[in-house]
């Protein structure tokens, strides 16, 4: 069959972000009858310079909006924090998916906290052997909740990157994120939150955006539903493929309707 036959067939074209420390080909496994996937290499957007935050959503949806088709944007963990911003500052999606992602933080301090922690992730990246480098990474709390790892690409091929991985410790750390619970509400189109139940911390960090989703002010543009993974930690996408793949393709259902 033609690729243009095949391209007739497809609904569109879903935008796939892994997450820190993480690969594109994270989403080979991953698949919703009727889309296509295009998984996104985050690394490229800090191979030559820095890039914060903003400027890497007004790239991607520069990037996005060159393209034909419709599109939706799925973003995971870091890749997720990525997602909301360019969801909040384009109008080229037709639907996200955010997954076991972080709004932002409200206090300084803790802010500052999570700049320095970073900063040694970013050193390490950097200076430490990669396989120490990576086990420490796997041995975080965060990511004990889940199995799923086993799933991702060979991190080793990972090395090669690092320096894009050391930058992204500074320009997309999570203590320098503008915190976007107020603009929740602004969101443009509709979004499913996504996370795992075993991940108690971002498991209520999903139910809070809900909450700060439905009740800000002014009223939400757009839907937006919480989706708890059952048995499922903060990889959630790994810990339930099929499961997962199923409830993003079940919420692009609703889209059409």
């Amino acid at each position: 069959m033609g690729t243009r036959r095949l391209a007739k067939r497809m609904k569109g074209t879903i935008w796939c972000l892994h997450g820190a420390v993480g690969m594109a080909d994270d989403w080979s496994g991953f698949s919703v009858p009727g889309w296509a996937i295009k998984r996104v290499d985050l690394w490229r957007f800090l191979d030559c310079c820095p890039m914060s935050m903003p400027a890497f959503g007004d790239a991607l949806n520069e990037e996005a909006a060159a393209t034909q088709g419709r599109k939706v944007l799925l973003g995971y963990s870091m890749g997720g924090r990525l997602a909301l911003h360019a969801l909040l500052q384009g109008s080229v999606w037709e639907a996200g998916v955010i997954v076991s992602a972080h709004p932002g933080l409200e206090d300084e301090p803790a802010k500052k906290d999570r700049r320095a922690k970073d900063a040694e992730w970013g050193a390490r990246a950097l200076r430490d052997d990669w396989s120490d480098f990576l086990e420490a990474w796997n041995g975080q709390a965060v990511l004990g909740t889940s199995a799923g790892g086993a799933s991702f690409a060979n991190r080793a091929l990972l090395k090669q990157r690092r320096q894009a991985v050391a930058r992204s410790f500074m320009d997309w750390t999570l203590g320098g994120q503008e915190s976007l619970w107020d603009q929740l509400p602004n969101l443009p189109c509709p979004v499913l939150w996504a996370v795992g139940e075993q991940d108690e911390k971002f498991r209520s960090l999903g139910e809070n955006a809900l909450t700060a989703h439905h009740t800000g002010n002014p009223a939400p543009r757009a839907s937006m539903d919480l989706w708890v993974g059952k048995g499922a930690g903060h990889r959630l996408p790994w810990d339930l493929p099929d499961e997962f793949a199923k409830k993003v393709g079940e919420f692009l259902e609703g889209v059409d309707s």
